[in-house]
């Protein structure tokens, strides 16, 4: 996924109210600038650092400013993160239509948004991406975004509690065990990871959704992504510990 324009640089004031940060400009100006992620941010909110912003083209928005990489530390030198959580459900698809990720290959269709599960107008939820072809169950993909990392290398999810994560994965359970393919998709926003594991301290009901849902048939794969300020792009996939 190309941005759609050279990302601008910041230096972090603070984040609050979730969605907003202000930020200061290399000319010496404050802006408030739009934070499309709902999360903690844990090691990614810090202020003074530097952050770099895209801007909107449309002449209508109150923030035209959004937030999209941040340079942080995870204990091995500093590195570019991704925050923009709208991001990996982009990356997914142009990666699907590449053929760029082994795991899910082979499908001569791709569907996004649709509905499935139990519940009024033929659905509950809206999956992420529905993979089809012939002679082969339907494949139900979810995708999730990570960019916590405590450890060194070893990107964690959830960052904070998520019942709207764990009814995904009930769903998805529900979906294996009608004999269709389900699989949770990590895509994790930091270069530097080598593995994945259950942040299962944060949400201790997520990580037993996961289990249930594992024990159900769900697969889950997690694929790092590499980052410069004029990309995010996946790089490949990194094993998922207990």
């Amino acid at each position: 996924m190309k941005f759609a324009s050279d990302l601008i640089p910041a230096t972090l004031l603070r984040r609050y109210k979730r969605f907003l940060a202000d930020v200061e400009l290399t000319d010496g100006s404050t802006i408030t600038v739009h934070v499309a992620n709902p999360g903690a941010m844990t090691g990614l909110q810090a202020p003074g650092s530097r952050v770099w912003l895209s801007r909107s083209p449309s002449k209508t928005r109150k923030l035209p400013y959004s937030w999209e990489l941040i340079e942080a530390d995870f204990g091995t030198g500093r590195e570019l993160a991704g925050v923009n959580t709208m991001h990996p459900n982009t990356i997914v698809a142009q990666a699907l239509a590449a053929d760029a990720i082994p795991e899910l290959g082979g499908y001569a269709r791709v569907r996004r948004e649709v509905k499935y599960g139990e519940g009024p107008n033929g659905g509950r939820s809206r999956i992420d991406f529905l993979l089809e072809g012939p002679d082969r169950p339907p494949c139900y993909v979810e995708v999730k975004n990570v960019h916590l990392m405590r450890q060194p290398g070893l990107a964690e999810f959830p960052d904070s509690v998520t019942a709207r994560g764990a009814r995904h994965l009930d769903e998805l359970a529900a979906v294996a065990a009608s004999g269709q393919r389900a699989v949770m998709l990590f895509v994790i926003q930091i270069g530097s990871a080598t593995a994945l594991t259950l942040a299962r301290d944060i949400d201790p009901a997520y990580g037993r959704a996961f289990d249930r849902a594992r024990a159900k048939g769900v697969e889950a794969i997690a694929h790092v992504c590499r980052l410069n300020s004029g990309e995010i792009a996946l790089a490949g996939p990194v094993p998922i510990a207990p």
